[in-house]
């Protein structure tokens, strides 16, 4: 092993203790987890046993409405929420894991005592990416038992989905996370603080892209910039999930192919990851 896979090694394993302390790290992890449960399973939930079919439901018969709290439908029902509100809260951790260094000066000692500075942000890059794929297992399972209480609750055949669509669902939402998470990261760099990082990355995933498309249909131009912002990839990456017709959850689109939006996310996220690391060893602490 060399000095480089070493310090790789020691870098993963120290964030990940550290974020393993932190109680923001577990505020946020867990308020997506619990948003996700409100909004996909309790509000349907509640219009579907009331027999509402209005906006709580956006309209979906009450049919319609079962079969996606039934555990076959987990796989497009638990990535719906992740390209807006999923991606603005993993991207507020990224932004806090890196840019609560500069206002504490860890990054001053680990840079200083630990090991090498390409090495360092490389290890908490990969474990905040680690954090993502045990998050979306963590959504996955919870999403399918609270699914499979619904069957029975309701008496209905409990049909597990299937590999391919869970794989599918899986990796769907590792993407669409994961890059918003270097996002977030790349933007605590760039601002060295957690607080204006935050700030400018919410107001970049729920105001800036949103405007930038609704300005898109009015002038035909900006169409193609906006059909290349990592929001639109990751929404159509969420979109290329849907089973149903009406309307789609805030931040879910249909502009990009699901190729089409893994190539794009897979862009974006070697270009932040790569923006981070860059910016970090080149950049002066002070």
């Amino acid at each position: 092993m060399n000095a480089m896979t070493r310090d790789l090694t020691a870098s993963v394993r120290a964030e990940a203790v550290r974020l393993g302390r932190w109680p923001a790290f577990w505020i946020v992890l867990g308020t997506w987890i619990l948003l996700n449960l409100t909004f996909a399973y309790l509000f349907n939930y509640l219009a579907y046993t009331s027999g509402e079919n209005g906006a709580m439901s956006d309209g979906l018969p009450r049919d319609v409405l079962l079969g996606q709290l039934m555990p076959a439908a987990v796989p497009e029902v638990f990535t719906q929420g992740m390209s807006m509100f999923g991606g603005a809260l993993v991207l507020i951790l990224g932004a806090l894991a890196v840019g609560s260094g500069y206002g504490w000066g860890t990054w001053k000692t680990v840079f200083t005592q630990g090991p090498s500075r390409p090495a360092a942000v490389a290890g908490l890059l990969l474990t905040l990416l680690g954090v993502v794929i045990a998050l979306v297992l963590v959504a996955f399972a919870v999403d399918i038992g609270i699914a499979t209480v619904i069957a029975a609750g309701e008496s209905q055949p409990i049909t597990m989905p299937s590999l391919e669509d869970s794989l599918v669902g899986i990796i769907t939402g590792t993407a669409i996370l994961g890059m918003w998470t270097l996002a977030g990261a790349l933007i605590g760099a760039i601002a060295r603080g957690p607080a204006l990082a935050v700030g400018l990355g919410l107001v970049w995933v729920l105001v800036v892209e949103n405007l930038l498309r609704g300005v898109a249909g009015i002038f035909g131009p900006i169409e193609a910039v906006t059909n290349l912002l990592p929001g639109t990839a990751a929404g159509s990456l969420a979109g290329a999930m849907r089973t149903v017709e009406g309307p789609a959850n805030p931040g879910v689109l249909d502009i990009l192919t699901r190729g089409e939006s893994f190539a794009l996310l897979a862009v974006y996220v070697t270009a932040f990851a790569g923006g981070t690391i860059w910016l970090m060893t080149r950049r002066d602490l002070t």
